[in-house]
């Protein structure tokens, strides 16, 4: 029996499946704000059938951002535009979630489709900021590294980015600590060679991301999930490995985290990755075992039967689908179908719900 449309409850939530649009950067805004753009690509997600959708990393402050055409939450005015995007999906009986990012160091570059790299301030970029003042990379642009007190302001803006969020209308909120992001900076012992409170030992590199979780956690309720994505791994040797990251799951369980939401890499450039079909399913499966919480499994997830096998196993509680989903977004209906599970269509695409049904 099949248990990919098999609904979760998580805290006063219900995911209908265990289907997740993951979050997908789509480098289409301006100052942050959303647009058709994102409107289109998040609802026709929701159209399609997955139980949560996920918006792209949402920047806290405006130096946050990955690149000047990043989504943002930094500013009272990005609400509305999110809240408008929230409305649709939850018309589609579908969940909305956020994620909140911070780039840090991997801050101010160009879009990918031209050709990434550091973009200068008088082309509308802006000095990054890290962990220390080593760049990504050497076309990146090298970053200012941190005091204690822009800690406690970036801290402070994932807290009330949090509160935005609420007012936009999402269900979930998830906090970006993966793919060399900077909270993900501060927990590689490669990048973060701080010697303060913030540096060092392992109380001290996993010290803001549970100061971010619980700075959210002050204004996100009780009764709304709360997901974080992790790198489980640097894959590189001395870096921060899948040891490290199930001691996290672990805090962050206890710090009224819901959900670890496992992806891996991101934070140096020379990481030796070995790629292959659900290549990142065993640290979910390790961290949902031995940290005892609810994990997501993303990465090279691309046929039912395939995302079927990791929830029956138990090898993690939803898959996250990105690439999948935006070459089809209709994958759920088509996996139902493949698994011989009767799902709810919109009630506008019904007349393709059965292959056999004349047309009219």
């Amino acid at each position: 029996m099949s248990h990919l449309f098999d609904p979760l409850a998580l805290r006063s939530l219900t995911l209908s499946n265990r289907i997740v649009v993951s979050p997908m950067c789509q480098y289409s805004s301006e100052d942050g704000f959303s647009n058709d753009w994102h409107f289109v690509h998040l609802g026709t997600r929701a159209v399609g059938g997955a139980s949560l959708v996920m918006t792209e990393a949402t920047a806290v402050t405006a130096a946050g951002r990955i690149s000047p055409h990043d989504l943002g939450i930094y500013d009272e005015r990005h609400v509305e535009g999110l809240a408008r995007c929230v409305r649709f999906i939850h018309a589609q009986k579908t969940l909305a979630g956020t994620q909140l990012a911070h780039a840090g160091r991997k801050a101010s570059t160009a879009r990918p489709w031209e050709g990434g790299g550091a973009v200068a301030p008088d082309q509308g970029g802006w000095e990054p900021v890290g962990p220390a003042g080593e760049p990504f990379a050497s076309t990146y642009p090298t970053p200012r590294a941190l005091a204690a007190a822009d800690l406690t302001a970036i801290v402070a803006a994932f807290r009330t980015a949090a509160g935005r969020a609420l007012e936009a209308g999402f269900d979930v909120v998830e906090l970006h600590a993966a793919h060399g992001y900077l909270v993900h900076q501060f927990l590689s012992p490669l990048v973060n060679t701080r010697a303060d409170a913030y540096g060092g030992s392992y109380d001290n590199r996993v010290r803001l991301c549970l100061e971010i979780v619980d700075a959210v956690r002050e204004v996100w309720p009780e009764r709304l999930p709360l997901f974080v994505r992790i790198s489980a791994t640097d894959w590189k040797e001395g870096g921060w490995d899948l040891e490290q990251a199930v001691e996290l799951a672990r805090r962050l369980r206890a710090h009224g985290v819901d959900l670890v939401d496992c992806s891996s890499g991101g934070a140096v450039q020379d990481q030796q990755i070995a790629v292959g079909p659900g290549y990142q399913v065993p640290f979910a499966e390790r961290i949902r075992r031995d940290a005892g919480v609810p994990t997501g499994a993303v990465g090279l997830i691309t046929n039912a039967e395939q995302a079927d096998a990791i929830i029956s196993h138990g090898q993690a509680d939803v898959v996250l689908l990105a690439r999948e989903l935006l070459r089809d977004p209709y994958w759920p209906l088509r996996a139902a179908g493949h698994l011989e599970r009767q799902v709810p269509w919109p009630p506008q695409y019904l007349r393709a719900a059965h292959r056999d049904t004349p047309s009219r």
